[in-house]
């Protein structure tokens, strides 16, 4: 008796394609994606990270730490915007703020004669760098800080020397003066080797380098993160509440009530720009509330930011409502409505954003992410609500969504041309 019962069970889920998609294509989907985004960084390493680099000081000792940047592995070293000009503090801080990179270094004026200090206080000496840093990436500023102590020390160890000295001179009792010159005279030694030899490896210390980190986003908003991942959320659940909805299509065929309907004088054309108008509100609607409750619940800056959110808001439910009605126009019944829906809004959120920011993901995918509409509604929302960029900014993505509404719009109204045939 067990047996049959076992034999029945998969008897009826072989008969069930929406469970069989389910139980096996998408946990397969899922783990493919995550594996391509985590997985790959065990063969390349982790992914570089794009750095702009102001050089203030133009001293021989910044050139030294540029070029020791440049050398490290992890960092992606950029020194000049798009129209060639070398990065200044000023560029560099809007270069981040326009979402271009995640952090900027500024190496202070000064640099080239300043020491390291190894004593804390007043006293402290040393021109402190400045990261201007995107905190939508948490891990960028990071990973820079522990490589600019790093390289501050091997890039130019003379300088941790002098700084040596310095504190040996502060801390031990005094020099004499013979002893400072014979110090200083290797160290002229040592830097003429290194001039003669610059490929030579140098050994790594631990050091106190002034660092100073602005985040040129994050510090204005009572709430950022809430700030910048009310978007992905928000578009992922719009995403399964259309799909949900334009089922009622289906539903209608099945139950007689679409041909009855066709009898009239509505046209299938008409039928469905009612059902994308009422698919739209439902969607608009849904997004007021819950950017409302965003900004009561957890201080999310809805009205200062309220024009943009508008614009967006009916930009993004038009193309939600529009691909709901394709994912019902595709499926024969309310079984693969669900099956399809479920493993196609979680693919596409995945890959475009909702699930994890897309600077987490391989650059091969944060390309591919461009050809999905809900990337472009993200980095919309995303320019309102944490970039803070002027309107103007939202004609690209308000302008990709609204042709992907009119594409989706026309392939739901060829695919129901069965409906009429039938």
């Amino acid at each position: 008796m067990i047996i049959s019962i076992v034999r029945a069970g998969w008897m009826n889920l072989r008969r069930d394609r929406a469970a069989m998609m389910l139980s096996f294509i998408v946990p397969v989907v899922f783990f493919s994606i995550f594996a391509t985004v985590f997985g790959s960084r065990g063969d390349s390493g982790t992914s570089k990270i794009k750095l702009a680099v102001a050089d203030e000081d133009h001293s021989e000792r910044s050139k030294e730490l540029i070029g020791g940047l440049k050398s490290e592995s992890a960092l992606t070293i950029v020194e000049s915007p798009k129209d060639g000009a070398k990065f200044t503090a000023a560029t560099a801080e809007e270069y981040v703020r326009a979402g271009n990179i995640a952090v900027a270094l500024v190496v202070p004026k000064g640099f080239g004669e300043s020491k390291l200090s190894f004593y804390s206080g007043a006293e402290k000496k040393g021109a402190a760098f400045r990261l201007f840093a995107d905190t939508s990436d948490p891990i960028a500023p990071r990973v820079v800080g522990g490589l600019l102590q790093k390289v501050v020390m091997t890039a130019a160890p003379e300088l941790m020397m002098s700084s040596g000295i310095d504190a040996m001179d502060r801390f031990a009792g005094g020099l004499t003066d013979a002893q400072k010159a014979t110090l200083n005279g290797n160290m002229d030694s040592f830097h003429k080797q290194r001039v003669a030899n610059p490929n030579a490896k140098s050994s790594t210390a631990d050091g106190l380098v002034p660092i100073e980190v602005s985040d040129v986003l994050g510090k204005t908003k009572k709430n950022p993160l809430v700030a910048f991942y009310a978007a992905g959320i928000g578009v992922m659940f719009l995403l399964f509440t259309a799909s949900n909805a334009g089922g009622a299509l289906l539903e209608e065929s099945e139950s007689g009530t679409l041909d009855r309907i066709l009898t009239t004088r509505v046209t299938l054309t008409t039928l469905l720009l009612g059902k994308l108008a009422y698919l739209w509100t439902l969607g608009l609607v849904q997004l007021v509330v819950m950017f409302v409750w965003g900004a009561i619940a957890f201080k999310l800056e809805l009205l200062k930011h309220l024009g943009g959110f508008a614009i967006m808001a009916l930009a993004t439910s038009l193309t939600t409502a529009a691909f709901g009605l394709v994912l019902a126009s595709v499926s024969r019944t309310r079984a693969q409505l669900g099956a399809i829906s479920t493993l196609t809004v979680l693919t596409i959120s995945a890959i475009g954003g909702s699930m994890f920011p897309r600077f987490l993901m391989p650059e091969s995918f944060q390309k591919a992410g461009l050809v999905l509409f809900n990337s472009w509604a993200i980095d919309g929302f995303t320019n309102v609500f944490w970039r803070e960029a002027p309107l103007s900014a939202l004609v690209t993505p308000v302008a990709v969504l609204i042709g992907f509404a009119i594409v989706f719009f026309l392939s739901a109204r060829q695919l129901t041309r069965r409906w009429e045939l039938a």
